[in-house]
């Protein structure tokens, strides 16, 4: 297929036929190559964003398991306890080494499992190609196969639990040696690498579609800002993560295989040497992992930002507040991503001049992501604000974000980072950025895009409902996780520090956070009945329920296979609100100027 900018042909379907011959006529698939082997972008996203939904169920359930150990050490597991096995909780009394195989896989499903897949491979496979007029997505047998690796590095990860000697135990980072001789990092690896192909098909995918296949006169400083963040995140996947699939193949070889990339010389376990061939570097793990994922930190919050960009735009009726200062800051912040890595690597005894530059870079890729939540903020002033479900999750964004990203700057100083490196505090920061921001952000774009997945809308009132329960509760588990780490309080630790002085005094902030996070589970009941229900009894939708002035709303809601009526054809930007001399307080990118 031929390249094309302004003024140059729209690009036809994938078979060859134009988008809307597709869309008039085709043959009746079934049920398992219509949903199960769907080559469809909308199916697949559909596909990723409720495997996805799942798996963060899941991943949070281990949480909550978490948390009990937590506010209430040596106790029984209520219900579930003597569910849990001999091996796991004896007497329902939950195990350090089952504390540790919680901790290791939520992380790592949240994180590979839930946030990306959802993020990228949900909202990105969904939206993307409809926000740019394509018909598909370049590649749909390679984007169905991305899906399928996902679901089965998934599965792998799920299967590990019963597996002797249980699911990985060594954090969701798996810092060599300990995962080079743990039970159950083998088939944490083998899932990594799974995972890992999934995204790097992905990415190739979205920067080939997002080139190739725009719509006629769609140039680049058209695309709606959500197009831009997920072609930035496309390029931070393809290039960052490599370094961690070659990384966990080697680990597994470590294992496997009798090599020491990461064992060093002469390692004493349980009493005896190792006997390997030695000259392995620990830290090499430690470069390769974090290399990976400090870029993977955008890779979790730009598709947020590009969500939140779209529905802020269009509750406030009025063009984004410097749209290309977010642009270019939104490339900046991609291509800074991958020189702060070792800023978690502060206390491995790297030097003055190493730390320095670390340091440096790290305070300068704070200033890409002010300039864009600074733009959001003032794309606020003078709007007339519609108080919708999706706007409130949106609105909470900011906020969130902003606190997540202002108690990261201590940790990206060496001299705070030795006092606060492993403590609660670095949970509270992290967490504000993928919790409370990336998952508002999530919420924000389901419950915007779900009139044109399904042609209805979600109830407004339990929307409502779930926001500001979501909020306070969210706020209730990790606003007090910041004082019980500057108290000092290892994350690490199963008791929740029970057994160290220094922590007596935030013990109650740990049951705190921990009944916030059981009531933050129930509140998302009230999501789950309203996204199923909905479906069925929903509020009918028309095209553009929203009045929005991206491509997306002017396909029929849902699109049918091929997506448009007739191809489309961008006149204008991607938020032309409020126009003068417009009877409408918007004008769609596919209106004539």
């Amino acid at each position: 297929m031929e390249a094309h900018g302004e003024g140059m042909p729209a690009h036809s379907h994938g078979r060859g036929a134009p988008a809307h011959e597709h869309a008039a006529g085709h043959e009746e698939l079934g049920f398992l190559r219509k949903y199960v082997f769907s080559t469809d972008h909308k199916t697949i996203g559909i596909q990723y964003t409720v495997t996805g939904l799942m798996f963060l169920f899941f991943g949070f359930t281990l949480m909550m398991l978490m948390r009990w150990q937590l506010a209430y050490p040596g106790t029984a597991i209520p219900l579930i306890g003597g569910l849990l096995g001999d091996s796991r909780a004896p007497g329902g009394v939950m195990l350090p080494e089952f504390y540790n195989q919680l901790g290791a896989m939520h992380g790592t499903i949240m994180v590979f499992l839930g946030v990306v897949p959802i993020g990228v491979g949900g909202f990105g496979n969904f939206v993307l190609p409809l926000q740019i007029g394509a018909a598909d997505m370049a590649f749909p047998r390679i984007n169905m196969a991305s899906y399928q690796f996902f679901v089965v590095g998934g599965l792998i990860m799920l299967v590990s639990f019963f597996l002797p000697g249980g699911a990985a135990q060594s954090g969701w980072t798996s810092y060599s040696p300990l995962a080079d001789i743990n039970a159950g990092q083998t088939a944490w690896g083998i899932g990594m690498i799974f995972i890992i192909t999934s995204s790097l098909l992905g990415a190739l995918n979205f920067l080939t579609t997002t080139i190739q296949l725009r719509a006629k006169g769609m140039s680049f400083w058209r695309f709606p800002f959500f197009v831009w963040a997920q072609f930035v995140t496309s390029i931070l996947l393809l290039l960052a993560f490599p370094p961690l699939e070659a990384a966990a193949v080697m680990q597994l070889m470590d294992r496997l295989g009798g090599t020491s990339f990461f064992l060093p010389a002469g390692m004493v376990v349980s009493g005896q040497i190792l006997p390997v061939a030695g000259g392995g570097n620990p830290l090499l793990w430690q470069h390769l992992f974090w290399f990976l994922a400090h870029p993977e930190v955008y890779v979790l919050i730009l598709p947020a930002m590009g969500m939140v960009a779209e529905v802020i735009a269009n509750n406030t009726r009025k063009p984004l507040w410097g749209y290309e200062a977010m642009v270019y800051s939104i490339l900046f912040l991609g291509f800074m991503s991958f020189v702060v890595w070792a800023h978690h690597m502060f206390i491995t005894g790297m030097g003055n001049a190493m730390a320095t530059f670390f340091q440096t870079t790290t305070m300068i890729i704070s200033i890409p992501s002010v300039v864009i939540l600074a733009s959001l903020f003032l794309s606020l002033w003078g709007g007339s604000i519609r108080f919708n479900s999706p706007m409130l999750f949106a609105l909470a964004f900011l906020p969130m974000f902003g606190i997540g990203g202002l108690t990261g700057l201590p940790l990206g100083l060496a001299s705070a980072d030795i006092h606060l490196h492993d403590t609660y505090y670095v949970i509270a920061h992290f967490h504000y950025v993928v919790a409370p921001g990336t998952l508002f952000a999530f919420f924000a774009g389901l419950y915007y895009w779900f009139p044109k997945a399904t042609g209805r809308k979600m109830n407004e009132t339990l929307g409502k409902i779930h926001f500001w329960t979501s909020f306070v509760f969210m706020n209730g588990v990790f606003m007090p996780m910041f004082w019980v780490g500057l108290a000092g309080v290892s994350r690490r630790l199963y008791d929740g520090g029970a057994s160290y002085a220094h922590a007596q005094h935030v013990l109650g902030l740990t049951v705190m956070s921990s009944w916030s996070a059981w009531m933050l589970g129930l509140s998302q009941l009230i999501f789950i009945y309203n996204f199923f229900v909905s479906m069925r009894r929903g509020e009918v939708a028309d095209r553009n329920p929203w009045q929005a002035t991206t491509v997306e709303w002017q396909a029929p809601s849902p699109p049918p296979h091929g997506n448009f009526d007739r191809p489309q054809v961008i006149y204008r930007g991607p938020y032309d609100y409020s126009p003068p001399g417009h009877t409408l307080d918007f004008a769609p990118q596919t209106q004539e100027a």
